[in-house]
């Protein structure tokens, strides 16, 4: 059945196609040479006038009214109105173009501008030539696709039929070649770092697993580039960075996709306060750059991401939200009673760190809305990050929130090697005990450590979620062209 209303749709196209070969017209020609874009032709009309232009797009309307049609072709910078006249095209050409075109099929188009009497600025025709014929049509009536997962199964349609979905995703690159300039004005080099790893780690998350064959070697896509990076810095240089993808094998969510893309950077002779001018300054000057305001609407707030950000501490805000102060319950089962004393859920097989990183998530994470920092982490949710020298139960680290949710997570780097061996073995402790997404040993990271890291502050940021921010978007499928959904049979 579903062949045969593809077959009953396309019919009329084929039909049309079959004509352009016997009239010898290549439907598929090689190139075009095009000297304006849409918007940029509207732009320039008065310097335009007169001169002959070529444009070329995507037919996305089409009216005719017996010697004359009106149509708009669409590229990536927005829509352009064609007028195509029997006496200018000749009636013949005329003739075989409005019976051989369809909507959606892409044509080029050379001519004059002028405007019509309602004032649109518009191409009048004089040779129009057919690039690329479409099988199928656009989707119905032009009035945009709805239709959520055809959106992001075929993200093709969803650009061609929503002008706002393709400027998301214009404004995307634009907030990642922002950041760049950012990090590479700071000193910053721009570092790449194996997907494929022989040990996992940087991050609480489960790993996908793979093989090679030829090294006769199981191996796992990064969960972070993190102690790579990290081992960059112990070879000297100062300042990395790298823009990537990381996976996680969890949970899909509004915040989460198995395949995401994180920046992270590090810079030698710092700590997490330095980052934390660094981020609240980045992101500023990446929403002052893309969006021309550091002031924008994310679900219905007005977000101002001027420095200076609001700061507290982790268990000043748990204290607040949650009324638990995690620090009077120093042991996990003693945290877990009081949390089973305010009807909290408690998860059986999560240590202290994993309970107090629940009360974040629940109670505090949501209501931060405005830009903040939470510092100062109990040490077993932070593996990497150095303690506090008068505080050995807390680390140096912050999380960044935004609009409700995380964007970015920094630690002063622990650079000590006993001390880092002794958080692997505590993270392989809580991993016997059912904790499947703690970091595992990795003796290539210590011997890296035992050479000298210095003193370094590291930060792990979101490109997916900032994108979602500056956009105004509340799934992050919304801010990835082509998100991870399930096979269809």
């Amino acid at each position: 059945m579903v062949e045969q209303h593809v077959d009953e749709v396309m019919a009329p196209r084929l039909e049309k196609l079959a004509r352009l070969d016997e009239a010898h017209v290549e439907p598929y020609p090689r190139r075009y040479e095009r000297t304006h874009l849409a918007a940029g032709a509207i732009a320039r009309f008065d310097s335009l006038t007169g001169r002959e232009i070529r444009v070329a797009g995507r037919l996305v309307s089409w009216r005719g009214m017996g010697k004359a049609t009106f149509c708009h072709v669409a590229d990536v910078s927005g829509r352009l109105q064609l007028y195509l006249r029997r006496d200018v095209l000749g009636t013949e050409a005329y003739d075989f173009v409005t019976k051989t075109l369809d909507l959606g099929d892409i044509v080029g188009a050379e001519g004059t501008l002028f405007r019509t009497r309602t004032g649109e600025v518009t191409l009048e025709v004089k040779r129009l030539e057919l690039l690329a014929k479409s099988l199928r049509p656009l989707p119905e009536k032009w009035h945009g696709l709805q239709d959520t997962e055809k959106r992001y199964r075929q993200r093709y349609l969803d650009l061609i039929a929503n002008d706002e979905v393709k400027q998301v995703f214009v404004t995307r690159s634009r907030v990642i070649s922002s950041m760049r300039r950012f990090l590479e004005e700071r000193g910053f080099i721009e570092v790449e770092t194996p997907a494929l790893q022989p040990i996992y780690g940087g991050a609480a998350a489960k790993p996908f697993v793979t093989y090679h064959n030829a090294l006769d070697q199981t191996l796992f896509l990064r969960i972070a580039v993190e102690l790579y990076l990290k081992r960059l810095i112990v070879g000297g240089l100062d300042r990395v960075y790298e823009i990537g993808k990381d996976f996680r094998n969890e949970g899909i969510s509004t915040k989460h996709n198995p395949e995401f893309t994180m920046m992270e950077c590090y810079q030698a002779y710092a700590d997490y306060k330095d980052v934390a001018q660094m981020v609240e300054m980045m992101v500023s000057s990446i929403a002052a750059e893309v969006l021309g305001t550091r002031q924008f609407a994310f679900k219905g707030e007005t977000i101002d991401v001027t420095p200076p950000w609001r700061r507290l501490t982790l268990r000043e805000a748990i204290r607040e939200g949650a009324g638990i102060d995690y620090v009077e319950y120093p042991e996990r089962e003693s945290l877990a009673e009081a949390m089973r004393a305010k009807g909290i859920t408690v998860d059986a097989a999560a240590g202290r760190g994993k309970l107090i990183d629940n009360l974040l998530s629940e109670f505090v994470e949501p209501k931060l809305i405005q830009p903040t920092f939470l510092f100062d982490y109990p040490v077993e949710l932070s593996p990497f990050a150095k303690r506090k020298p008068e505080d050995a139960t807390t680390v140096e680290r912050f999380e960044a929130f935004v609009g409700g949710m995380e964007i970015a997570n920094a630690f002063s780097e622990l650079n000590d090697p006993r001390d880092q061996r002794q958080r692997f073995l505590e993270q392989l402790r809580l991993r016997e005990m059912g904790d499947e997404e703690t970091q595992v040993m990795d003796e290539d990271y210590l011997v890296a450590l035992e050479h000298g890291m210095p003193p370094t502050g590291g930060l792990g940021m979101g490109v997916d979620r900032l994108v979602m921010l500056l956009t105004d978007r509340q799934s992050i499928r919304e801010v990835i062209l082509f998100p991870q959904l399930r096979t269809k049979a």
